[in-house]
């Protein structure tokens, strides 16, 4: 997975872009609440730049991502929808 591909959630709409691919054990803290950012540490995470209106960046755990495929466009397949990921702190 690479900053720039498409997120796509498990409902089949586009989350955002990924803007940061963090893998497991990271010593980058995400910029979320206490708890939810270290489970991110420990499963790796992805920081992505959200679309829509009023959308914030939100992160997707290691957890919670299904796979990629390259190309064009190059995809990240979710295995959850989009209100499961965890928001940004700002």
């Amino acid at each position: 997975m690479n900053v720039g591909m498409t997120v796509v959630d498990s409902t089949g709409d586009e989350v955002g872009s990924v803007t940061a691919v963090q893998m497991p054990g990271t010593d980058v803290r995400p910029d979320t609440v206490a708890g939810v950012a270290e489970h991110l540490v420990t499963t790796g995470y992805l920081r992505i730049d959200g679309t829509g209106l009023l959308s914030n960046d939100v992160y997707a755990g290691g957890d919670q991502i299904a796979g990629s495929v390259e190309g064009e466009p190059a995809v990240v397949n979710l295995r959850v929808p989009r209100d499961d990921l965890h928001r940004a702190a700002s």
